[in-house]
């Protein structure tokens, strides 16, 4: 199949021959269907905190954390290119002037063009966007005045001016203060040093970059690291990594075979954000704190985001205590049936986790090994709120091979619609997984988990797409929060939907909790 050139493309990126291999089988085998059991909801698997129970997690975390290496990751690979899409399919129609007004008028719908330009001045971005205009002689009141809409959109979106439809979420003003501007990455750093700080009170952060974007990315934190350093009275320690190549994954044709640009080089493609497992899996914490870029909120709403965000990552530090507490009990031996009945007790009640029924027939020291096995993992708490129609994953039972029923995050390509009972569970979900999550990542004798031998390989999908007027097939690999952390505990708590404030279109700047 590969010619002794293809091996040294594959070398070449770091790719390994028999993982290439093993991509294109997966092509042709598809991917098993999971077994989905019910939709996680409050009282059955996700829970739900009393004030009283939130205000002494949040205690236990600030007493615990003193202690702790802590850092904070951010996934800020993406360009921001579909926040703007509404304002590109706008500006590549070509209208005439007068087919340009009509379009504004007849949709004014939150998500239109007309309520970004009659908004515009409202957004963190405007003062550089009206700046780069007069550069160029140009007045944005008068350009809305004559209908010139094109050409705000011109300087917002290309590198006549702004460029922002090319920078990544990262780089892009957010929210308006009174004397400064600040990015969506400016308030993963203002958020950051109110929870996430270590014991020798540095605020650590890593943020995942596209390499295209990582020099512009180092250039605004150079910009803006000191004035935080000086605000909130702490070091900060920033770091960035960017998807790995040997990540990338094989495209191939309708017919499975390898796809091939016009002179004859494989193609490979970013494997989704499954492969940032790579960049997880080399950072080193006690307790690691994950969530996405573009969910922010200004400093008058952090208190909501800051309490919840503690409230997780203590309750994470208080299972891994019992996790820790068994773990040597189990080790050293020092078991019997009762022993064994209040652990299984404890896997059962609070990691969420239903213990086949065939657990019953097992010896003491099956039953031993089998409890060492499902403590002896990575463990996340994962923050939920309610669906309001967000697309994305969500919180669901899964049966594994062994009949080991537990919680994970299921995307909803991981669902056959075909399957009634499939279509009727994702139906009946309640909840929607914001990627608000703290991870521990070391056993109980304080070694490092390889967080890849947790995943489930066989979670990843397939999606159809064109190149050339040709059919490609893209292989993307387990999702980063989905199976890549498959075969971790996982733990479930309902979080208030103030906590979640995505940017996924430039008009979210618009609702009242960014403004």
């Amino acid at each position: 199949m590969f010619t002794e050139k293809d091996i040294k493309q594959i070398m070449a990126i770091g790719q390994k021959l028999e993982n290439v291999y093993a991509q294109i089988e997966s092509f042709k085998r598809g991917f098993t269907v999971l077994e989905i059991v019910a939709p996680a909801t409050l009282g059955n698997g996700i829970i739900a905190f009393t004030d009283d129970k939130i205000d002494r997690l949040i205690r236990y975390y600030d007493k615990k954390n003193k202690n702790l290496k802590i850092i904070k990751f951010v996934p800020a690979s993406g360009a921001a290119s579909r926040m703007f899409q509404t304002l590109q399919v706008f500006r590549n129609k070509n209208f005439s002037q007068h087919e340009q007004l009509k379009e504004l008028e007849d949709n004014k719908e939150f998500n239109s063009v007309y309520n970004f330009v009659n908004n515009i001045n409202k957004f963190a971005f405007y003062n550089d966007l009206v700046a780069a205009l007069s550069k160029d002689g140009y007045h944005i009141n008068t350009l809305i005045q004559n209908g010139n809409i094109n050409v705000i959109l011109d300087y917002l979106l290309t590198s006549k001016g702004l460029n922002y439809a090319s920078k990544p979420k990262a780089l892009i003003k957010f929210h308006n203060y009174d004397n400064f501007m600040r990015t969506s990455l400016g308030e993963h750093l203002a958020e950051a040093a109110l929870y996430a700080i270590s014991s020798d009170g540095v605020c650590r952060i890593h943020f995942t970059v596209s390499e295209e974007h990582l020099a512009d990315v180092k250039l605004l934190v150079k910009k803006v690291k000191n004035y935080y350093t000086k605000y909130y009275r702490h070091t900060f320690e920033i770091k960035f990594s960017v998807q790995q190549k040997k990540t990338n994954t094989i495209a191939v044709d309708s017919n499975n075979e390898p796809f091939r640009e016009t002179d004859g080089q494989l193609i490979f493609r970013p494997g989704g954000h499954g492969a940032l497992l790579e960049n997880l899996n080399k950072i080193n914490a006690d307790i690691i704190f994950v969530k996405n870029i573009d969910n922010v909120v200004p400093d008058h709403l952090k208190g909501e985001t800051i309490k919840f965000k503690k409230l997780i990552a203590g309750y994470l530090l208080q299972l891994q205590e019992k996790i820790f507490y068994y773990l040597d009990q189990l080790d050293t031996g020092d078991i019997t049936n009762e022993s064994l009945s209040i652990i299984k007790k404890f896997i059962e009640k609070e990691l969420q986790i239903k213990i086949p029924e065939h657990y019953k027939y097992f010896d003491l020291v099956e039953k031993a090994e089998y409890l060492f096995i499902i403590l002896n993992r990575p463990l996340r708490v994962c923050g939920m709120v309610k669906n309001e129609g967000e697309p994305g994953g969500g919180p669901f039972w899964v049966q594994s091979s062994d009949e080991t029923v537990q919680l994970q995050i299921l995307e909803s390509s991981q669902f056959n619609f075909n399957n009634n009972a499939h279509k009727n569970i994702f139906n009946a979900s309640t909840h929607f997984n914001p990627v608000d999550m703290v991870l521990s990542v070391y056993d109980f004798k304080g070694k490092k988990f390889n967080l890849k031998n947790f995943t489930d390989p066989n979670t990843g999908f397939i999606s159809t797409k064109s190149k050339d007027g040709k059919e490609l097939k893209a292989l993307e690999l387990p999702g980063l929060w989905n199976g890549a952390m498959a075969n971790w505990n996982t733990v479930f708590v309902e979080v208030p939907l103030t906590t979640f404030n995505p940017v996924k279109i430039v008009n979210d700047l618009l609702r009242d909790q960014h403004q």
